[in-house]
Order: structure tokens, then sequence, then C-alpha cells
């Protein structure tokens, strides 16, 4: 099942894809019509990970963190806490080809503390990444975050939406990121980021908290809309569901009809990597896409100055993230912790990401 074909190798990615993405020939109408890019334009790469469990080693009274702490079962150190951070920056630097990424989507960290040791002590130091987070109401202590360049993304305005369950007021879970900015072209995005409620307790019975989240969602896209039916919107996140779920492409409407995209409806360019049998994590043998890019028919059809199209969303699977799975064969990714064995690897996700041109 282990379909991945990305890797650092040594020609470049990037050139490869960005001839596929523009050569393609779009099927629109009725009519052919042949969308040519020069390989050589400038690109505005954004990546999402799902960095598993990033928490400081100190304990949160107030947060079920008590696992990831020195006395904790996991023995979670500094030293294993630095290591994780580290390994997380050459994730992101080798998805984003070694080149730092314009805007980083981030789910499963702790707090502040850990965003700035990533941002500021690590190799990601030398590029001047702001912060946005604020901490959730999910009862573990994990949060969404963003990391962006300034020089790269002005911020306009960023927000936060809390989610509140009317159904089950004892939980919550993690907000919904928002960043509004100018991108180098001059095209302003706007950005959800997002981490919804996971599937512990079964797909079924869990469903109707990913559902609820859509709708807040799409409320909040729609909102954007009315202001502006040509927004260039983008919204990436871990769904815990996959683009043909209810949730995504009925709750949410995020559509798959490219070959005919318009303004002011949402399409999941990430549906083209599922058919293609790719995964970002693996459960019991079997690869889901739960990591994923959504994006506004303004970024598809050529009314914004910066594009997109289908073959510009991958799954980032390069070797030394993934491991042996010698239970159900094939590969997994490489994780920080077996259960409760410490291995130091990454996390249970694999990143993902979105090129941008113009």
């Amino acid at each position: 099942m282990e379909t991945y074909s990305r890797s650092s190798g040594t020609f470049s990615w990037k050139i490869v894809a960005v001839y596929l993405c523009f050569s393609i020939t779009l099927f629109n109408s009725g009519a052919f019509i042949n969308v040519d890019r020069d390989p050589a334009d400038s690109v505005f790469r954004i990546v999402f990970y799902n960095v598993e469990n990033l928490f400081d080693i100190v304990n949160d009274p107030l947060k079920a963190d008590d696992d990831f702490t020195p006395g904790g079962v996991r023995r979670w150190t500094f030293y294993r806490l630095r290591h994780k951070v580290n390994n997380i920056c050459r994730a992101l630097a080798a998805a984003s080809e070694w080149q730092p990424p314009s805007i980083i989507g981030l789910c499963e960290v702790e707090n502040r503390y850990v965003l700035e040791m990533l941002a500021r002590n690590t190799g990601l130091n030398k590029f001047d990444y702001s912060i946005i987070h604020r901490n959730s109401a999910d009862h573990r202590g994990i949060d969404v975050a963003v990391l962006f360049r300034p020089g790269e993304f002005t911020l306009l305005d960023s927000g936060f939406t809390a989610i509140s369950f009317p159904f089950d007021t004892l939980n919550g879970t993690r907000d919904i990121v928002y960043l509004k900015g100018i991108g180098p072209p001059g095209d302003t995005l706007h950005l959800f980021v997002n981490h919804w409620p996971s599937r512990w307790g079964g797909q079924a019975e869990t469903e109707i908290y990913r559902t609820y989240v859509a709708s807040v969602l799409k409320s909040l896209t729609d909102s954007v809309f009315q202001t502006n039916p040509y927004a260039n919107i983008i919204v990436m996140g871990d769904f815990n569901d996959e683009p043909h779920d209810p949730s995504l492409k009925q709750h949410l409407g995020a559509g798959f009809d490219y070959f005919s995209p318009e303004s002011g409806k949402l399409y999941n360019l990430s549906h083209v990597n599922k058919m293609n049998r790719e995964g970002s994590l693996k459960y019991q043998g079997e690869w889901f896409l739960f990591d994923q890019f959504i994006v506004s028919g303004s970024l598809l059809d050529g009314t914004a100055r910066m594009q997109t199209c289908i073959r510009s969303v991958t799954v980032f699977s390069a070797g030394f993230l993934l491991v042996p799975d010698y239970t159900w064969f094939g590969y997994k990714p490489f994780r920080t912790y077996e259960g409760f064995r410490y291995t130091g690897g990454y996390s249970d996700h694999l990143p993902v990401v979105l090129d941008l041109f113009w």
C-alpha cells in the first residue's frame, strides 16, 4: 500500500511538480484548455504538520499532561523534548526542500513555550518566524498554531474561534485559527487552520463532533465569501476524517470538481492524494488521509494572481520519516514513542505540503 513517491533526492522535485502541474490539460465546458506556466515561477509554500504530542516537561494541573513529564509514565525529559523539536525542524525543512516554508500550520502543540523553542532554538531561528497561538479548551492541552515569515506574508488580521458543543457542554476541543494577510504578489489570503475531534471511541460515535466543527468552519468561510466572493481561502488541518467523509464533503462543502472551479466555493485538493492511495497516517495496517488542504475556486480558476492546481498538494514521505511496519507490513511513520517505549522519532503523521505559484 506504500505508494509514496516524493523524497529528498538529488533532483529538484519543485521543477518536476510545477511542470506537471501547469502542463496538464484541463477539460472545461466541453473544451480542452492548456494551462502552461514557466517552471521557474515563484513558489509560496505552506506546510501543515501534526507533530504528535509536542509537550513541555512541566505538569499543568489544569490539563491531562501528566504522562509527558519527567516523572510520568513516558519519562518525558528536556533532552527528549529538545530532540523532538530538532526532528520537527528537520522534517519541515526537508518537506520544503531545505528552504523555509512561508507558512507552517501545526497541531498537537502544548503551548507557546514549545513553539518558541521550535522557532528560536532550531535551524528555523534565522528566518524570524512570527507565532500565532493561544491555549484552547482541549482537555489534554494540545493546540493549533501557525508560524509565518513576515517577509513573505504581511499579517492583516488573526483570530481564534473556540468550539463548544451544544450537545456536550463538558467537552471542548481545539480552536480554529484564522489568519488574513498579503502574499508576495499582492494577493490577500485567508487561512483557517484546524484540528478536529478524533475518532477515539469509534468513527460513527464521534462523527457528530466533526460535523459540528465543519458547520462552524463553513459559517466562517461563508462570512468571508459574503464580503468577497472571489476571496482566496486556504483551509488546512488534521480533520480526523478523509476527503470523501460527510463532514468535509457535505457539511463543509469541499468538492472535487477541479475542472470547472467557481469562485465562492471550496475544493479539496487532497482528494487527489487519496485517489492515488496516499495517506498521512497509518492505523492497523491502513493508510488514512486526515491531513489535508482545501482551497477556494479563485485559486484554481485564474481569478487570483496567486494560483495552485490539483498536483500542488503532496504528502511528504521521505525515508527518514518512516520505519518498517513489522506487524502490518510495509512502512509506517516513525513516531517518538511506540506505545510507552521511547524511539526518538518524529510523529505518527506525515507533513502535507501546498504550493502556490505566480
